[in-house]
């Protein structure tokens, strides 16, 4: 059974989800992946948020673009966690997506990201299962000393090759 559901409007915002589908199958947590929108299909979408914590979803990934009402009818609807991921939009760059999703009324909190933070999204869901879950708990401090180390194997790196080697290596 899933316990986080990611959920998009639109199918534009799938390489940003897969980001926190990417994290979560890294830790090995179920999750349902849809594409909803609440403004062309309200009742499938009203019919999602009422039942998914029947299904056992504990936590809601929610990402939107533009408007982006998803993460708060989300919110409104369903009683636990709501983490929203504003997507990048070519008007505003991603600033519209940012302000509709934090700017949520007293009452309705929805945890958010940075703009197409998707794999921070995941981070953070994990973090909340992690309080009840010692051995994800575990699995999340390995994960976070493994960016340290990346840090000082690219360090290293640039100190043996010099910055303009380096540089030209990652291109």
């Amino acid at each position: 059974m899933a316990e986080i559901s990611i959920v998009m409007g639109s199918d534009s915002d799938m390489p940003v989800m897969a980001k926190a589908a990417e994290i979560l199958d890294e830790f090995g947590v179920s999750y349902e992946m849809n594409i909803i929108s609440a403004h062309r299909e309200p009742d499938l979408f009203f019919d999602y948020a009422r039942n998914a914590e029947k299904r056992g979803i504990k936590i809601v990934i929610a990402g939107a673009g533009m408007a982006a009402h998803l993460p708060g009818m989300c919110a409104a609807i369903f009683p636990l966690p709501v983490i929203g991921i504003p997507m990048h939009t070519t008007s505003l760059g991603g600033r519209d997506s940012l302000y509709s999703i934090v700017q949520m009324p007293s009452g309705i909190p929805v945890a958010t990201v940075a703009i197409n933070a998707g794999a921070n999204a995941a981070l953070l869901a994990l973090r909340m299962l992690a309080i009840s879950d010692g051995e994800l708990l575990e699995k999340l401090k390995e994960y976070k000393e493994s960016l340290g180390e990346k840090v000082i194997k690219k360090d290293r790196k640039l100190k043996e090759e010099g910055y303009k080697e380096y540089l030209s290596g990652m291109k």
